[in-house]
């Protein structure tokens, strides 16, 4: 055993040419599983310094979005990434289980309208049916995080309504009425009448509307002045039955303007007439006055409800500067309940006073009450209409209208909500305001603008905060008190409860506690009694680090030891939500902030810039996106978007399908690339390839230097972004790199890596790609897990004493002394060359198969000149030039700059500037050009331009260059230019054509299937044979051969044995015949063949069938045995079973094919008639079913495994002759009978054996 897993630790797998993302991701998954990946990564990690992370807790009472799946990716890339960097990481998943999503939903459901309601049913059962729903999505929440690769505990979750996180809660709330900061009080706050609850004013800023709502002016005749009336305008028509005061500025003037058509005489503040009268010919002024003038004029009540009032001062004007000269008529109507500066401008006045009750007539569910007897029952909204009318026929309306606006929305019911006054408990938020600045100031926020603009504005406004709702699935506040108010006790846990109430808790929901009552301290009065009221479900979250925890009563040293949290990342919109309950509690307990890092991402809307509807289905379910595209194109495209920037983010599926196209095929590539060639190396020596760091001491490679280099200044970078939790600066680098990595490195080095500059030179060049993969594939591990644990287990056969799982290894350090700045800087301008010259060849449709004479690189600057020099063999290689000319003389070429203003860009932008802009950069000298093309930006008659504003073209001019404009084409970047002669000769054209010939060639064999590693002969046929093509395949054979790396042979030699492809095609004008002949078959180094069958070989015990394919699909007959069940008598394979194994065998990567058994074709049903036959699998172009002979017995070498009363078939070999390895086997026994590896044998290669093992 130990032998096999020596031998099959220097091996690596083959690498299919096509990948289904998705579907390796699935397979990763279960890697994970079985080896428990993330519990592991927690005990591998226990006793290191601790990394502390909190999860704000989602509800569960929907599905996750594509905010909750970008957040925690975010979370996920900065855990994982801690982890790699030496910390031990808890990743604990919360549950948000209280509150108005769980309530408004059983709302729903039941038909529940209002407390009465909830008072018929009870609580016990109401909060019953709360419990039942409260997770019913976390089994999908759970499957979707686990399939996005996210690792965090399930297991050891916490939940709000779990007795210790509550209990934690009380402690909370216990400590701050201990140090003075709660209070019971008045006041008014928006209101959703559909929860019947207040909210914060946090949760009423988090969904306004554009609605249309009436627009009412109405008239209040002044009691001395009868004919004359103060006009008040308002948009909430319901609250007029509840007037009680006017207001008025008192420093901005009025006037008494009396209508022409009617005589009437209204009082409106002077700059607002106009809202009244549009035209100035419509009213005449008759008299003026302050606003401080009006003060104390009393008025009639527009209703008589509350009339007996007036007697206490209410129906007189008030003075105030919060009336403005922006909206209305600059009189403002009062309703001090329904109103927050009503309510602030009446009580100073003495209109009101907070010792009487609440002139409130509006219920809990937005009806109106008695008094208000006209409109008694209605919804106020739908009141409106009444109140109109009724206005209007007392004749006390003036005008009517709507008005179209922005309205808060309640977050939970999507209903409009009111202002309305409410009896609450407070925290003092106010008085802490410098407080929480103070801790703010001592956190580190990415993108910082959140936190210096937008929270902190936030805090210095911050109001006192009302925690209580009365609703009743929830925390239950722990305050009981006596009838009178008088007397109060805070409970701070279920031990003083008991030892107050002298009775047993278990629970503290309502329902468990609402009856406990404590003995007043006062002799004679009744017992006191817990107010009604729950904790807002905001106080909860805010209070997760501590009550997840059960601190203090539990874990008090590890909590001290880890808080704050070292990182909290959610939305952008929790700045008015969970980011500020959390420093509010923790600064009034603490007085620090609970956290030190923080990253605010922006919000995903639909591609449209709507936000994002499920009845609209204007987003693609992130679920499908995954099926599609796989989890970590999902979330490289949300990390490499301006959405972690904490801006917004239109979401594109085909963005999610670029990353694919754009980043993860060419990484595969690189990687498929890698393993080809390393199985090319062990084929051609004999001998296993490992990585030795020592390979790498002595570098002889440019390019390899230049690699090395690159990764290392990557590492060193992703190192200094990630600790300053820049990931958007991250992303963007490592996409960079790839592109570096695979179109450079891999391009560039082709031929040393496929061995043809030596072994030495093949083995230091495989050396240094595995590096640089190996380095890639750990740092890139925390963004891309899957595909970064694919590839590992796979490089890992590479190296000495490798880890299970590639997240259980440690992010590699830079090795700053491979850095070479020097190399990086020449390579790029190597880079720099050669891409002008690809541009220039596009430009005027130069192929790069043909060859030109001569590239001409002009620079002022003697290192870049050296640079290029130095890089000479791949850029005339890269570019396909015979020669490479370096100089700084530009004159002499006769090259001249030009500048061009773009016209689309500059025209919109400068307007009446444009034409003088323009003359001026069409003016500009050869160096000043030059020195804009050094820096990318110029200064021209005030304004600053780009590159983007300014075309640069040459020309040639001079005597000296006469011809030379016609031989060579420019392009510049920067300090280079470059020149290409495109004038080639007859033998570049040939030599081109040669090139097609051989690009013709290496597509055939790719459309086969084929790789390089296997041996095959091309043969080809030119008709006419006297034809152009054929002589110059004849003058070229020798170049053609050694490109390709295969035999070529006229058609005349070729058999039609073992043909796996042909083709016939157009080229030059004549008929171009292809064919890949060869007997093609996987064998790798350390192979161990199969001992022949014996004439006595037996059937295996569980049914199988033989599959064998023909050659129009593969080329040539592959065979296979495929098992019908397994174990014995247990999991039947069904047809599309069958199908799928048949593909994943013989490596067909999804291609259609049908199935014959007798020449007849299989349909789909039933495949239990197969057993013991043979299958013939063809292309869907097959009309009909190829001859085969029969076969008896098993194809495939087998042998039988008995344990524990069961019996499985294990195949020693599929297809016919590629061995399975017996580490596998070892895996596939183990996982099926549970069986340790040391009661398994050494060998199982003994076709027909039957074992047994001990359980």
């Amino acid at each position: 055993m130990v032998r096999c897993q020596e031998v099959a630790a220097k091996m690596v797998q083959a690498v299919p040419e096509k990948i289904d993302f998705p579907k390796e991701e699935e397979i990763v998954l279960e890697l994970w599983k079985k080896i428990d990946a993330f519990q592991t990564c927690l005990k591998q990690s226990k006793g290191k310094p601790r990394y502390t992370f909190y999860d704000g807790p989602p509800f569960a009472t929907g599905l996750p979005h594509y905010g909750h799946i970008l957040a925690g990716t975010i979370k996920d890339i900065v855990t994982r990434y801690a982890h790699q960097k030496g910390f031990h990481v808890q990743r604990r998943f919360g549950w948000d289980c209280h509150g108005l999503p769980v309530e408004f939903e059983i709302d729903k459901l039941l038909g529940i309208k209002g407390p009465e309601d909830v008072a018929k049913m009870g609580i016990a059962a109401y909060n019953n049916e709360c419990r039942k729903i409260v997770m019913r999505y976390s089994s999908d929440w759970e499957m979707v995080i686990s399939r996005l690769g996210r690792w965090i505990d399930f297991r050891n979750d916490y939940k709000t309504l779990y007795p210790s996180f509550m209990e934690s809660v009380w402690w909370v709330f216990n400590t701050l009425y201990t140090k003075g900061l709660v209070y019971r009080g008045v006041k008014v706050m928006p209101y959703s009448t559909a929860c019947n609850t207040p909210l914060s004013n946090f949760e009423s800023g988090q969904n306004y509307k554009e609605v249309q709502d009436p627009a009412v002016v109405v008239n209040f005749p002044l009691l001395d002045e009868p004919d004359v009336a103060l006009v008040a305008w308002t948009t909430t028509p319901w609250t007029l039955p509840s007037n009680m005061a006017l207001c008025v500025n008192p420093e901005l003037k009025y006037v008494k303007a009396k209508e022409k058509s009617t005589g009437k005489i209204y009082i409106i503040m002077e700059s607002r007439v106009e809202a009244l009268f549009k035209s100035p010919d419509l009213y005449e002024v008759i008299g003026s006055m302050l606003g401080k003038e009006l003060k104390g004029k009393k008025y009639k009540p527009i209703f008589d409800y509350f009339a007996h009032l007036q007697e206490k001062g209410a129906f007189q004007v008030l003075n105030d500067g919060y009336v403005t000269e922006e909206s209305g008529t600059g009189i403002v109507h009062q309703a001090p309940y329904f109103g927050e500066d009503d309510y602030r401008v009446c009580l100073a006045a003495g209109v009101i006073s907070k010792e009487q009750d609440i002139i409130c007539p509006v219920d809990a569910s937005g009806k109106f009450t008695a008094p208000v007897k006209d409109f008694e029952g209605i919804y106020v909204k739908e009141a409106d209409k009444y109140i109109i009318k009724m206005l209007k026929e007392n004749g006390r309306l003036v005008t009517a209208g709507t008005v179209n606006h922005s309205y808060p929305f309640c977050w939970r019911s999507e209903t409009p909500l009111i202002y309305k006054a409410v009896p609450s408990w407070f925290i003092r938020v106010e008085q802490m305001s410098q407080k929480l600045l103070e801790s703010n100031q001592s956190t580190y926020w990415v993108p910082d603008f959140v936190k210096e603009k937008r929270f902190a504005n936030w805090l210095k406004d911050a109001r006192d905060w009302a925690v209580s709702r009365n609703r009743y699935w929830g925390t239950p506040i722990p305050l009981w008190v006596s009838d009178d108010m008088q007397e109060v006790v805070c409970v701070g846990s279920i031990e003083e409860l008991c030892a107050l109430s002298g009775q047993k808790v278990v629970d503290l929901h309502r329902e468990s506690i609402d009856h406990i009552t404590i003995p007043s301290k006062r002799p004679g009065h009744a017992p006191l009694k817990r107010v009604t009221e729950v904790f807002d479900c905001w106080f909860e979250s805010g209070s997760m680090p501590y009550a997840q925890s059960h601190y203090p009563f539990e874990n008090r040293k590890v909590f001290d030891e880890s808080f704050p949290a070292d990182f909290i990342a959610e939305g952008i919109d929790q700045t008015r939500g969970w980011f500020y309950t959390l420093l509010v509690i923790s600064t009034a307990l603490f007085n620090k902030a609970p956290f030190k890092n923080l990253i605010a991402n922006g919000l995903v809307l639909a591609a449209d810039g709507q936000k994002m509807s499920k009845s609209k289905k204007n987003y693609p379910d992130p679920m499908e996106v995954v099926h599609k595209y796989g989890a970590d194109a999902l979330r490289l495209y949300l990390i490499n978007s301006p959405v972690v920037r904490a801006e917004n983010l239109r979401f594109k599926e085909d963005g999610v399908r670029d990353i694919l196209k754009d980043v993860f095929l060419p990484w595969y590539n690189a990687y498929r690339f890698f393993v080809q060639n390393v199985e090319r190396l062990q084929m051609d020596s004999g001998s296993a390839f490992q990585y030795k760091e020592e390979t790498l001491s002595v570098l002889a490679n440019t390019m390899d230097k230049w690699v090395l280099s690159f990764t290392q200044s990557l590492l060193e970078f992703v190192k200094q972004e990630m600790a300053a939790y820049r990931l958007y600066t991250v992303v963007p680098r490592l996409v960079q790199f790839i592109e570096n990595l695979t179109n450079w490195y891999v391009r560039m080095n082709r031929k040393r890596l496929k061995g043809e500059g030596g072994d030495a030179d093949c083995n230091q060049a495989l050396s240094t790609l595995f590096k640089v993969l190996y380095s890639m594939t750990c740092v890139m591990a925390p963004f891309t897990p899957f595909l970064t644990e694919l590839m590992y287990q796979n490089l890992k056969h590479l190296m000495p004493n490798p880890q299970d799982c590639v997240h259980y290894v440690m992010m590699p350090e830079p090795q700053l002394d491979l850095i070479d700045k020097d190399i990086e800087r020449s390579v790029a301008n190597m880079q720099s060359v050669i891409e002008l010259g690809r541009v220039i060849r596009d430009k005027h449709s130069q192929p790069m198969k043909y060859p030109l004479p001569e590239v001409v690189v002009i620079s002022k600057d003697q290192q870049t000149l050296n640079d290029v020099r130095a890089q000479q063999q791949y850029i005339l290689e890269e570019l396909n030039v015979r020669n490479l000319t370096v100089t700084s003389d530009k004159e002499s070429y006769g090259v001249v700059m030009r500048a061009e203003p773009d016209h689309k860009t500059l025209g919109s932008r400068l307007k009446g500037s444009f034409k003088a802009v323009s003359q001026a950069i069409k003016d500009l000298k050869d160096s000043e050009i030059q020195q804009f093309l050094n820096t990318g930006t110029i200064d021209i008659l005030g304004h600053t331009l780009s590159p983007e504003d300014i075309r640069v073209m040459f020309t040639f001019s001079g005597s000296s260059t006469a011809g030379v404009n016609k031989q060579y084409e420019a392009h510049s970047s920067g300090q280079i230019i470059v020149l290409l002669d495109l004038k080639a000769d007859q033998s570049m054209v040939e030599e081109g054509m040669a090139r097609e010939v051989i690009n013709r060639m290496q597509k055939l064999r790719k459309k086969a299937g084929l790789v390089p590693t296997d041996q095959v002969t091309i043969f080809y046929g030119v008709t006419p044979k006297d034809s152009e093509l054929e002589r110059i395949i004849q003058s070229y054979l020798n170049f053609i051969e050694n490109t390709v790396k295969m035999p070529i042979k006229p058609k005349a030699q070729l058999t039609n044995a073992n043909l796996i492809m042909d083709e016939k095609q157009q080229l030059m004008g004549s008929e171009l015949y292809i064919a890949v002949v060869g007997d093609v078959k996987r064998v790798s180094p350390q192979k161990e063949t199969s001992p022949p069958k014996t004439s006595k070989q037996r059937n295996p015990v569980c049914k199988f069938v033989n599959v064998v394919l023909s050659e129009t699909v593969k080329g040539q007959r592959q065979e296979g045995t495929i098992f019908l069940e397994n174990p014995q008598g247990a999991n039947p394979i069904s047809y599309e079973g069958l199908l799928n194994e048949i593909d994943r065998i013989f490596q067909l990567n999804g291609r259609k094919i049908k199935a014959f058994e007798g020449g007849k074709e299989l349909l789909a049903g039933s495949v239990n008639s197969l057993s013991s036959k043979t299958i013939l699998v063809a292309s869907l172009r097959d009309s009909a079913a190829p001859k085969l002979n029969p076969v008896t017995g098993p194809i495939c070498s087998f042998v039988d495994v008995k344990c524990k009363n069961k019996t499985v078939s294990v195949q020693l070999e599929n297809p016919k002759g590629v061995d399975v390895a017996h580490e596998d086997l070892c895996k596939l026994v183990s996982s099926i009978f549970d069986v340790a590896a040391g009661n398994l044998p050494q060998s199982f290669k003994v076709d027909g054996q039957s074992l047994t093992l001990n359980a």
